[in-house]
């Protein structure tokens, strides 16, 4: 987890929180970890995310921070944002759609766009929408709305990466469905965040 520009000034402060209680949050050094991490029968991100909550009760924030210093070469970083760009929005389709959203929300004073590495979100104080890209030059949307702003918008019934507020996704196949009506979603959610 390393903050950088793309980040809200809350996001940037939560951040620095958690490096800086980390210690007291755990109870041991980074170092310490590092050294705990050689045991870890898990090689992938996700097991070894598992394996230190099951087997040592660290939750999913301090264990990321902990697997960021364990395999620094593990793909780009938070600090690599267009790296973790190209890597994810890789089909020309899926990123039309992402650039036809980050036009409307060019539109929208205050908004922060960050790239993740399964996601791309948008904040104002919080994230109040991420996009993701699917299968065939598809994307979802996630927005902090309740289904009933929109016909078009299902309750988010996968647990995405992002966060737990967007309660409200919408596929989305091309560019031209980034519309009118996907730009008042994104206004209301960006205000509602």
């Amino acid at each position: 987890m390393k903050p950088g520009s793309q980040l809200t000034e809350r996001q940037q402060k939560w951040f620095a929180t958690v490096k800086a209680n980390f210690e007291a949050r755990t109870g041991r050094s980074l170092d310490a970890w590092l050294e705990i991490m050689k045991a870890c029968p898990e090689t992938a991100r996700k097991p070894q995310q598992a394996w230190l909550k099951a087997e040592h009760g660290v939750g999913q924030n301090h264990a990321s921070y902990i697997l960021d210093a364990f395999n620094p070469a593990g793909g780009p970083g938070w600090d690599e944002p267009a790296e973790l760009r190209a890597a994810l929005w890789k089909d020309a389709g899926s990123l039309a759609i992402l650039e036809a959203l980050e036009a409307i929300a060019s539109d929208v004073d205050g908004v922060i766009s960050g790239q993740r590495k399964g996601y791309t979100s948008f904040s104002r104080a919080v994230q109040f929408a991420a996009m993701r890209p699917l299968k065939g030059g598809r994307a979802l949307l996630g927005l902090k709305l309740e289904i009933d702003a929109s016909a078009r918008l299902s309750p988010a019934v996968r647990k995405e990466s992002w966060s737990e507020r967007l309660s409200a996704v919408v596929e989305l196949d091309d560019a031209a469905a980034v519309d009118d009506e996907i730009a008042r979603l994104f206004a209301a959610a960006a205000e509602r965040g």
